[in-house]
């Protein structure tokens, strides 16, 4: 069967065509998701993925039938939807400033932590924050809402014409939604808002074919499914949520990189901290944590060369460390100023900042009561010396996903049964130098961060 999956990341999109007998993408395409600075605030640029979208699933559909159609974004994002389809207001950029503008008058109305599992968040990172700061600025666009959806459904409407809501996107730090009582939460009931979410559905649930004018426009069969949608992390989650037995946590990594422990001894979550409850697919609470890590690596790690043996033993024996946070505002460590401890050649640098990475997933994994086995899922997954640290951090078993990301291959999941078994490679204990490290790195992260 073969799946093309729209995925839609906070700094690139891509569509690829999956393989569910093989669990693998055999085609992708792939375009930088740059916000547009023009207009009311910073926004996506809807219209240009759009183009990309269709594109895409015009050339993968020229060499290979696409059976189904599934979708995945990144959390934090909605689309204001008017009567006609169109948006009443651009689908704002979460990390724009303008929600702090209410702050005070939103965290008068917001529920508490104990009932959505949602920590308070900078700027945008709390999708209801930006809801209340979009009615409150422009109360006449406000008006011409018909539909909050959350953004893979806003693309699977663009697809079908079908509008529907799914608890993954919406239980990911919104404020919108109790994942205990899997409902609404009840600010959204106070500040008049429920009629605006269409109801739920599964995210493996079909949506609906395709409409016929988006059939001709990208050759598909007009009777091609397109299933519900899911939010990225839980995509990437799924796979292993369906084939390994509890407790595991999984690490998703991309611009952020996400902890999710299945299975974990209860744990009272530190809201402070980035810690929070995602709703996996199943509809399940699932204690979470989170930081930026692929901002991070992307901000220090520039223009640095790979890590050498020479240097990594060289930063085990010396101590060069990378002090929480690159990234402020978020994390496990929100407040602290990042630092560096000492000078030291590009490449000792570059195992420091691969180190730093892992001490700070490995955190999380803390946080969040995580035990059994981590999967490494995403991009980090290649950093062997991120994946060694974090084995050595956590004294547990650290697994590597081979295939890359688990983000599309899960979403693709959604549209059929695969054949399932846990997989990856596991990682060798490195040593008592790299857990001395890590010990003496969260000594030190913890003394600059009080």
């Amino acid at each position: 069967m073969a799946v093309a999956v729209i995925d839609i990341g906070k700094t690139n999109a891509k569509v690829a065509l999956v393989d569910l007998a093989r669990l693998a993408e055999t085609d992708v395409r792939k375009t930088p998701n740059a916000a547009l600075r023009d207009g009311l605030y910073p926004h996506y640029d809807v219209d240009r993925l759009w183009r990309f979208i269709l594109d895409s699933l015009r050339e993968l559909g020229q060499g290979t039938a696409i059976d189904a159609i599934s979708i995945t974004t990144h959390g934090a994002t909605a689309a204001l939807v008017d009567e006609t389809g169109d948006l009443a207001l651009p689908i704002l950029d979460y990390e724009h400033t303008g929600p702090d503008a209410v702050a005070t008058h939103y965290d008068a109305v917001r529920p508490p932590f104990d009932e959505t599992g949602t920590p308070r968040l900078p700027v945008g990172l709390n999708l209801g924050a930006q809801l209340y700061w979009q009615q409150q600025a422009f109360p006449a666009r406000w008006a011409r809402v018909r539909s909050i959806l959350m953004y893979p459904q806003y693309w699977g409407m663009r697809l079908t014409g079908n509008r529907i809501g799914e608890v993954t996107s919406l239980g990911c730090h919104t404020d919108l939604w109790s994942p205990h009582r899997r409902a609404l939460s009840p600010m959204v009931q106070h500040l008049g808002w429920s009629p605006l979410f269409p109801p739920i559905a599964k995210a493996a649930n079909r949506l609906g074919p395709l409409l016929p004018e988006i059939a001709a426009r990208t050759g598909l069969p007009a009777t091609t499914p397109v299933h519900v949608g899911i939010h990225d992390s839980n995509a990437s989650l799924l796979p292993h949520l369906l084939s390994r037995p509890a407790p595991f946590s999984v690490l998703s990594t991309g611009t952020w990189v996400v902890a999710l422990a299945v299975g974990a001894a209860p744990l009272p979550l530190d809201p402070a901290r980035d810690t929070l409850i995602n709703v996996n697919a199943q509809g399940s609470p699932t204690p979470s944590a989170r930081f930026m890590g692929g901002r991070e690596n992307t901000m220090l790690g520039e223009g640095l060369p790979d890590a050498t043996p020479e240097a990594i033993d060289a930063v085990l024996r010396q101590g060069l460390m990378y002090l929480p946070s690159a990234q402020q505002g978020s994390g496990p460590f929100p407040h602290a100023a990042g630092q560096w401890t000492r000078e030291g050649t590009p490449a000792q640098r570059r195992a420091a900042l691969s180190f730093y990475l892992a001490l700070m997933a490995a955190t999380c994994l803390d946080l969040i009561g995580a035990d059994g086995p981590t999967i490494i899922e995403g991009p980090f997954a290649a950093n062997a010396e991120f994946a060694s640290m974090l084995r050595a951090a956590t004294g547990r078993e650290v697994i590597t996903e081979a295939a890359g990301t688990g983000t599309s291959i899960g979403a693709a999941l959604l549209a059929g049964r695969a054949d399932l078994s846990p997989g990856g490679d596991s990682v060798p204990d490195p040593g008592p130098s790299w857990w001395a490290y890590a010990v003496a790195w969260r000594v030190a992260a913890q003394a600059a961060a009080s």
